[in-house]
């Protein structure tokens, strides 16, 4: 199972994107952006889905693996 900063990680690689780039999409330095990816930080509920709307994701992208635990 894949886990949040990992999943940020391949979605950001998949759209083409350095995490410069979405991070100014974003508007937060890169440094912000690049907690979410080390785990760091979690992005909260809005900025997750702007992180998948940016991507070209549905935001269940995130959430995919978890329907299996339960």
């Amino acid at each position: 199972m894949m886990n949040l900063n990992e999943a940020l990680r391949m979605l950001r690689h998949r759209a083409g994107l350095t995490q410069k780039q979405l991070a100014d999409m974003l508007e937060l330095d890169r440094s912000s952006y690049t907690y979410y990816e080390t785990g760091k930080t979690s992005p909260d509920p809005i900025t997750l889905g702007k992180i998948a709307r940016i991507c070209g994701a549905p935001i269940e992208f995130f959430f995919e693996d978890e329907k299996d635990s339960f």
